[in-house]
């Protein structure tokens, strides 16, 4: 929800109201699932991640080695100067990217984001609407993993792209570091 002020001798003044549901980091419930399982599960129980809630995008599409992610670029995203602010862009490519690994995890393993390069192509803007981040898997070893994804309006129209390098490794491995 936006909200403007009525005061015409001031620029108008906006606030925004973020909600989200506490995230649930069960790691054990994590490690039993494969990450297939665990973003399919996250999709049917309509949990946001506290980042999609507060930048508005969500995870719309998962399967094999790929992941879909929408969002519609909002004033809010707004930089200085006018546009969306990249780092939009980019965290919806690494959310595809990201999560498309997942979908190749076997139970018992986690990943993370090692590497991130994303190539902006066009500005984004409010007017431009719904956005749609598509990750597709490259290679999945027994560490690392690459994808590649890319960001399009409704028309098919290219904003960004980008490719990511993961290091995967047993979730035994998160449980040590907490």
């Amino acid at each position: 929800m936006i909200e403007s002020s009525t005061d015409s001798t001031q620029p108008a003044l906006r606030t925004r109201l973020v909600t989200w549901k506490e995230p649930v980091v069960n790691v054990a419930q994590i490690a039993a699932m494969s990450g297939l399982e665990y973003l399919q599960h996250l999709l049917d129980s309509e949990r946001t991640p506290p980042i999609a809630a507060l930048l508005d995008f969500k995870l719309v599409r998962i399967g094999p080695g790929r992941a879909v992610f929408s969002g519609a670029p909002s004033e809010f995203h707004y930089n200085p100067i006018g546009v969306v602010h990249g780092g939009f862009a980019a965290t919806l490519l690494d959310s595809a990217l990201g999560c498309s690994v997942h979908t190749t995890l076997k139970p018992g393993f986690a990943y993370t984001t090692i590497e991130l390069k994303v190539n902006y192509v066009r500005p984004l803007r409010m007017t431009t609407g719904i956005v749609s981040c598509e990750g597709q898997v490259i290679h999945v070893g027994s560490r690392i993993a690459t994808a590649e994804a890319r960001l399009t309006d409704a028309a098919g129209k290219l904003y960004a792209h980008g490719s990511t390098t993961c290091l995967i490794f047993p979730v035994d491995e998160v449980r040590q570091a907490i």
